[in-house]
């Protein structure tokens, strides 16, 4: 038997404001309508007149229908000190994952999850005090639901081979010359940004596309990759956006074998989207691409390859890579 509680609905209501007013108790009202005794009690209690002892069935289902959306509309946060340490992280560049992995160890006997805390930031009651989205990574000014576009429905790649077609043993990142590639835009101009990871090492080129067409992704990725010796350019990944739809041609200046991601499933390029995610808090959302330089570019470019990272056991991008070059098979 299913316990699953159903709401009143307003034709139940109906009955019970008629009921009522004939005088029926609440147990009798619940053996005819066909509810717990305790259903009708709290209704009654609930949604009657706050003033006259009245069950009006069509104000007892406004009333109803009021409560739920102010149910699902309360604080996020009702706890001031988790209130309190969030909000003095969140200027410090901290993501809420790390708020919430690390608040445990400094604040004991308290915990929260971070969609908890995203929760809280993107609600419009705490909008109204503060505003600390800009305090995000990603800065989105709504929260963007998870999904995927939906432009490309139909495959445009010629000679497409999938992912699940890639040798398996290029997942366990023990090989180098194996690559992911993945574009940036920017609705403020037509110029956009290349960017190329090294699976192993994590190394990324970012390159300044004069515009995201296949042919500026093609002499790009050529331009960057043809400076490394042969065995470190083996695969490329992508996505299965137009702008890939000459890998061909790649694939013949290189010597590289192409794979693509499943449609909708950029993740399964997740060093390249992360090192996305790295860039956009130098070029976050609306930065105009046109004015950005190639020397500002290369900047960005040192700063990730120069930086230790944990997934290395705290080695740079730059020493797993040149070691990598100097492992001449």
């Amino acid at each position: 038997m299913s316990r699953h509680y159903i709401q009143l609905t307003s034709e139940e209501r109906d009955i019970i404001a008629i009921l009522r007013a004939q005088g029926k108790r609440p147990s009798e009202i619940a053996w005819i309508v066909g509810r717990h005794k305790s259903t009708i009690c709290r209704e009654l209690q609930r949604n009657k007149s706050p003033i006259y002892n009245v069950y009006l069935s069509h104000r007892a289902q406004q009333r109803a229908v009021k409560r739920k959306k102010w149910a699902a509309q309360r604080p996020r946060l009702k706890n001031e000190t988790i209130m309190a340490y969030i909000i003095e992280r969140l200027p410090l560049g901290w993501s809420p994952e790390q708020i919430a992995g690390r608040i445990s160890h400094e604040i004991p006997g308290h915990s929260i999850s971070h969609e908890a805390i995203y929760q809280f930031i993107y609600h419009k009651e705490t909008l109204t005090h503060m505003d600390l989205r800009p305090c995000l990574p990603r800065r989105h000014r709504k929260r963007l639901p998870r999904g995927h576009s939906r432009k490309h429905r139909n495959l445009h790649i010629p000679a497409r081979v999938s992912i699940n077609d890639r040798p398996a043993h290029i997942n366990e990142r023990g090989e180098p010359g194996h690559w992911e590639a993945d574009t940036m835009i920017s609705r403020q101009s037509e110029p956009s940004v290349g960017v190329v990871l090294e699976r192993l090492s994590r190394r990324v080129h970012i390159a300044k596309l004069a515009a995201n067409t296949a042919r500026e992704l093609r002499m790009a990725l050529t331009r960057r990759l043809s400076r490394h010796p042969h065995h470190m350019r083996k695969t490329i990944t992508y996505d299965n956006g137009s702008e890939n739809v000459e890998h061909l041609q790649i694939n013949a200046t290189l010597g590289t074998r192409s794979y693509f991601c499943e449609p909708y499933h950029s993740w399964e390029k997740g060093s390249v989207e992360h090192a996305i995610g790295l860039i956009r808090r130098f070029l976050p959302k609306r930065t105009d691409f046109a004015i950005i330089t190639k020397e500002q570019l290369k900047q960005i470019e040192d700063l990730l390859n120069t930086r230790p990272r944990k997934v290395l056991n705290y080695k740079t991008p730059d020493e797993v890579f040149n070691e990598s070059v100097a492992l001449v098979p």
